[in-house]
């Protein structure tokens, strides 16, 4: 197997490592609560719909994505010239 899948498994991890520190230490308090995020409260009936904070998730891991992406096939070409 390609050893740079291993890194990539490391550096994910160490991603989401950062992240739930965050979370724990309440880094990301403001999170789920932007402006657009919909909360609706009443005496029964609790309503949210976090429209903005997922239109930011989805922005994150399509760069997420894309910069896995571009790396792969630039280190192809590469192993293509030494060879």
């Amino acid at each position: 197997m390609n050893r740079w899948v291993g890194v990539l498994v490391i550096l994910g991890g160490a991603c989401l490592m950062l992240v739930g520190l965050l979370i724990y230490a309440g880094g990301l308090n403001w999170f789920g609560r932007l402006p657009g995020d919909i909360r609706y409260e009443s005496e029964r009936v609790h309503v949210y719909v976090p429209i903005v904070s997922m239109v930011i998730v989805s922005l994150a891991l399509s760069l997420i994505s894309l910069m896995q992406r571009r790396p792969h096939h630039s280190l192809n070409t590469l192993g293509r010239l030494r060879a």
